[in-house]
């Protein structure tokens, strides 16, 4: 099982990114994904994550109405479009798998992560 995120850089607040998350080694399907954040000093947080195979959604309220997940199953890809970002969004974002119809941001739960993508909001 492998993830790789990309897609971060430098925006001006009030910018839009979308990061990728590339799956490979197993059936997306069977697992959820999950986007999670990590800012300078502070500990790594729950973003959003699908779950499978329903694709039921959830958001943390802190991003709720600017962050969209989506995922295209044949691709093996899961996508975090991310709207209105504000300074506060700065951090290295990271995606990650966890096997089941499991519906949690509980990070310890996630079996599987990717080397994690830079966003930086900033004027």
């Amino acid at each position: 099982v492998q993830l790789q995120a990309f897609g971060g850089g430098l925006v001006q607040p009030g910018g839009s990114l979308t990061l990728s998350c590339a799956a490979s080694g197993f059936t997306m399907d069977d697992y959820a994904i999950g986007w999670f954040r990590q800012a300078p000093g502070k500990e790594r947080e729950g973003v959003s994550y699908i779950r499978s195979p329903d694709g039921f959604t959830y958001y943390a309220d802190s991003v709720k109405g600017r962050f969209t997940i989506s995922r295209n199953i044949a691709e093996g890809t899961v996508y975090l479009q991310m709207n209105n970002l504000k300074p506060e969004d700065t951090g290295v974002y990271y995606c990650a798998a966890v096997r089941g119809p499991v519906a949690t941001m509980y990070r310890f739960l996630y079996n599987y992560w990717g080397q994690g993508t830079l966003v930086t909001v900033s004027s």
